[in-house]
């Protein structure tokens, strides 16, 4: 469920010659798929789920979080919009460095799920 090249990229060379990995273009779904879910798995799941629904065709999605232990996990599922809609990649990382000015702890990870949508659904956690 994604147009980013890079992540097509990643996961053709996975996939090989296995799977066909067509990209939300490639369907025909020309779309921003909405994130509004509270959760990591949540956004993963209703990004696949809306495109087996448009589609019918099974669809993976993921979302991904950066979780700082000092920060008590956040930005978590708000990673991209951290410091604020429409903000800026770096916007995100200066507002994380402020929150950690004086912590020791930056103990951090970033957590990704892949949710496969299609009439049975499956998790993939990584």
């Amino acid at each position: 469920a994604t147009n980013n090249q890079h992540k097509l990229r990643e996961i053709r060379e996975i996939a090989g010659t296995h799977l066909a990995i067509l990209s939300l273009k490639d369907v025909n779904l020309d779309i921003e798929i909405p994130e509004t879910q509270e959760t990591i798995e949540g956004n993963a799941v209703q990004k696949a789920r809306f495109v087996y629904e448009k589609t019918g065709l099974n669809c993976f999605a993921d979302d991904t979080g950066l979780e700082i232990d000092a920060l008590d996990g956040r930005p978590g599922v708000y990673s991209a919009r951290y410091a604020g809609e429409g903000c800026s990649f770096d916007d995100n990382v200066q507002k994380i460095l402020t929150e950690l000015d004086g912590v020791e702890n930056r103990k951090a990870k970033f957590r990704c799920i892949i949710h496969l949508g299609k009439k049975r659904d499956r998790w993939i956690w990584i």
